[in-house]
């Protein structure tokens, strides 16, 4: 499993060469930093940490202004790891869209949705209200109806659909294709939407 990190830039919509025209997703794709290689004689397992995103140095602790000095870098914003590449890669080694992804690649998307607050049972499960405003319901159009039994077992299961905090999960976005890198400006196309708020962070796996 390889990739990168990146940064949800926003949407907007190009042309393919069939005419017809494509939402996608523009991603500012590194460069990345190798800010350690772990093995399985130090470790328990091997992989490699990728930093991205310059951060202020009075912003980082001490601890990771010599995690970041031994790898002969600035610090950065964001660490991930990722097990495998298609090469072996070096300590302080730059990586960028072009060296992981090729157009026509089908990548995973993991970021963080977008908050939407306490939501209702409408917005959050896409419930369609208890009905109309007759036979004296005037107030429960948005409502969940019931959500218990009678006497018995005269309790609410566990798991009930209810309102509650909605969005700010963790999300995994598949098969998503690369329609276009542009290796000059560290951006990455792809189809279709990506988990998110703009300018985000997102893992991106190949």
């Amino acid at each position: 499993m390889s990739g990168l990190i990146g940064k949800k830039i926003g949407m907007t919509s190009i042309f393919t060469e069939e005419g017809n025209n494509l939402a996608v997703t523009v991603i500012e794709t590194g460069p990345c930093v190798v800010t350690q290689v772990k093995t399985v004689e130090n470790d328990g397992y091997s992989a490699y940490q990728l930093g991205f995103a310059e951060a202020k140095e009075k912003n980082t602790n001490q601890s990771l202004k010599g995690h970041f000095k031994k790898a002969g870098t600035t610090p950065k914003r964001k660490l991930a790891e990722f097990k495998t590449y298609d090469k072996e890669l070096s300590l302080g080694e730059t990586v960028a869209a072009a060296d992981v992804f090729i157009e026509g690649d089908f990548i995973d998307a993991i970021g963080t949705s977008k908050g939407k607050g306490f939501q209702g049972v409408v917005k959050r499960h896409g419930f369609s209200g208890v009905g109309g405003q007759t036979h004296g319901q005037h107030n429960r159009q948005r409502h969940p109806g019931s959500v218990g039994a009678c006497s018995f077992p005269a309790r609410v299961f566990p798991g009930t659909r209810m309102a509650g905090r909605t969005g700010g999960n963790r999300v995994k976005v598949q098969n998503l294709k690369v329609v276009k890198i542009m290796p000059e400006k560290n951006l990455l196309l792809v189809s279709g939407s990506v988990p998110g708020h703009n300018n985000s962070f997102v893992l991106l796996e190949r």
